[in-house]
C-alpha cells in the first residue's frame, strides 16, 4: 500500500512536471517553424494542459480499466469548474472578454449533451470513440478557421507575449519536447498503477478513484495555470484554459480511450457524474452570461457557489465508499 501511495505521489509530480516541460518545448518548437500563435494555443498549449488526462486515461483503458479512463475524463471537468473556477473565482472575481470564450461555453454545453446520448447503452463502443475523435478534429478545424479569419484575441497575444519573453533555441524546444513527451507516459503509467493497487486494495471501485484523486491530480495543470493567470490579471486564460480543457476531456481524452478498448459505463455514471458536469457546465454559462444579458463576471459569490458543489460531490463519492465496506 505504501508503494502505491509513492507511486501516485511520484507519478502526479512527475506527470504535471513533464507535461509543463513538453508544453514548453512543443510551443517553442511550433514558434521557430513559423506556427501561428493562436494555432499554438489552441492546439498545442490546449492539448498540453490536458496532457496527463489523455496519457492516464489511454493507459488505464490499454490496461483494462474503463472506470479509471472514463472517470479521469469526467472527473477532470467536474474538478476543473467547480474547483478551479470556483477557487479562483473566490480569490478574484473573474472577468469574460473574450469573443473565443463566449463561443466555447455554448459549444461545451452541445458536447456535454452529445457525450450524455452515448451513454444511454451503458457502452461507450469504438465506434462512440470515432465520433468523439471526429467530431474533436471538426471542432478544432473549425476554432483554427475562425481564429485565423478573425481579429486578434487576448488569449493568443497572452501566448505570444509570453513566447517573446522566454525565448528557447530550437536544440533546447526540441530536446524538451521529446524528454517531456517520454515522462510524460512513464508517469502515467506509475500513476495509474498506484490508483487501481490502492483501488483494489481498499474494495473502491476505479471509477471514484478516477473521479477524485486522479482527476484531482491531472488537473492540476489547469490549476497552476489559474492561479497564474490570476496573479497577471489575465482573466481570458483562466476560462480559456478550463473550456478548452473541457472540450478536449469530453471529446479527445474519452474518445481515444474509448476507441484503444470499449469502455463499460455504469449507470451512476450518467445520473450522478455526468448529470453534474452537465449541470456546472450549464451554470457556468449562466454565470457568465448572466440571467437578463452577458453580464462579463463570475463573482465570489459564483466562486463559493461552484466549491460548494464540489465539497459536497466528493464528500457523497466517498460516503458512498465507506457504508459499501
Amino acid at each position: 500500500m505504501l508503494m502505491a501511495i509513492g507511486a501516485i505521489i511520484l507519478g502526479l509530480v512527475l506527470l504535471v512536471w513533464s507535461a509543463d516541460k513538453f508544453v514548453e518545448g512543443a510551443a517553442a518548437t511550433a514558434k521557430h517553424l513559423g506556427m501561428p500563435t493562436l494555432l499554438i494555443g489552441m492546439v498545442i498549449i490546449g492539448f498540453g494542459t490536458s496532457a496527463p488526462e489523455l496519457a492516464v486515461s489511454a493507459m488505464a483503458a490499454s490496461d483494462g480499466n474503463p472506470g479509471l479512463a472514463l472517470g479521469n475524463g469526467y472527473g477532470s471537468n467536474i474538478t476543473n469548474i467547480a474547483l478551479i473556477v470556483g477557487l479562483t473565482a473566490l480569490i478574484a472575481p473573474i472577468a469574460v472578454h473574450s469573443q473565443v470564450i463566449r463561443k466555447e461555453l455554448p459549444l461545451l454545453v452541445v458536447l456535454t449533451l452529445i457525450a450524455g446520448a452515448q451513454l444511454l447503452d451503458g457502452e461507450l463502443s469504438r465506434l462512440d470513440g470515432w465520433v468523439l475523435l471526429g467530431v474533436f478534429a471538426a471542432v478544432m478545424g473549425w476554432s483554427i478557421y475562425q481564429g485565423i479569419k478573425g481579429k486578434s484575441d487576448p488569449i493568443a497575444e497572452g501566448i505570444d507575449a509570453e513566447l517573446i519573453s522566454h525565448p528557447m533555441p530550437m536544440k533546447n524546444a526540441i530536446i524538451w519536447l521529446v524528454v517531456g513527451l517520454i515522462l510524460l507516459i512513464v508517469s502515467s503509467r506509475i500513476l495509474v498503477w498506484g490508483a487501481i493497487t490502492i483501488a483494489q486494495a481498499l474494495g473502491i471501485s476505479d471509477l471514484v478513484i478516477g473521479l477524485t484523486i486522479v482527476a484531482i491530480g491531472t488537473s492540476l495543470p489547469e490549476l497552476a495555470s489559474a492561479l497564474a493567470a490570476v496573479k497577471k490579471n489575465e482573466h481570458d486564460l483562466i476560462l480559456g484554459n478550463i473550456l478548452g480543457s473541457g472540450i478536449f476531456n469530453t471529446l479527445a481524452v474519452v474518445g481515444l480511450a474509448a476507441t484503444i478498448q470499449p469502455l463499460s459505463v455504469d449507470p451512476e455514471v450518467l445520473y450522478r457524474d455526468w448529470t453534474l458536469m452537465l449541470g456546472l457546465t450549464i451554470a457556468l454559462l449562466v454565470m457568465g452570461f448572466g440571467i437578463t444579458g452577458w453580464r462579463r463576471l463570475i463573482s465570489r459569490v459564483d466562486g463559493v457557489l461552484l466549491l460548494t458543489a464540489y465539497i459536497a460531490y466528493t464528500g457523497y463519492l466517498f460516503s458512498t465508499v465507506v457504508s459499501a465496506a
